[in-house]
């Protein structure tokens, strides 16, 4: 069931495919914040098995394709197709390697407390519902597993990056998504990570 996130930080009930662009959060830090990005390869081509292909290493950029992205090794925690497809890259334990150079909340290194959500789509064009659906469930499921997050602790790349990065853009609807959130905590919720 999507919503539950097992033990070893991964969601229950979508598909996993386990990117090597990973490594480990420093001792200590927990998640914190949720930055929401936007992509697709090519840009605005939706579908293809490219931006997967960029997360797992194995993206074609031979014969011109993609000189950019030669040798680039990126990840997020989860794609969203247009679908509302969910698809988990790096376990919430683990730190992905999403943000670039960062700052949040008058901190460097987000990726060390911070997980990332990968909207397929573009600057240029709205967002489909069946993507707001899916994003809504993972971050009540991160809500419900750690404490520090909440509707006020959710960034755009735009934020965090600024002059670097524009996604998700101005297509994407913060309100509906902080509004659509529902969550209640318990300390008995919390220690299990469980939501209510």
């Amino acid at each position: 069931m999507v919503g539950v996130i097992d033990g070893r930080g991964w969601l229950e009930g979508v598909r996993h495919e386990r990117s090597p662009n990973y490594d480990a959060r420093p001792q200590g830090m927990a998640v914190e914040v949720v930055i929401v990005h936007a992509i697709s390869l090519p840009e605005g081509c939706y579908g293809g098995e490219d931006v997967e292909q960029l997360f797992m290493n194995t993206l074609d950029t031979g014969a011109g394709r993609y000189p950019d992205l030669r040798g680039l090794r990126v990840s997020a925690h989860v794609f969203i197709r247009r679908d509302g497809e969910i698809v988990q890259f790096v376990s919430f334990k683990d730190r992905a390697w999403h943000a670039g150079v960062s700052r949040c909340e008058g901190r460097e290194r987000v990726n060390d407390f911070s997980v990332g959500i990968e909207l397929e789509g573009t600057d240029h064009s709205p967002f489909e519902d069946a993507q707001y659906r899916s994003l809504q469930l993972v971050s009540e499921a991160l809500m419900g597993r750690y404490p520090a997050l909440g509707p006020d602790r959710l960034y755009a790349h735009s934020e965090i990056a600024p002059g670097r990065k524009t996604d998700p853009g101005p297509y994407f609807d913060w309100s509906r998504y902080r509004g659509a959130l529902r969550f209640q905590r318990s300390a008995r919720d919390v220690g299990r990570g469980g939501l209510r």
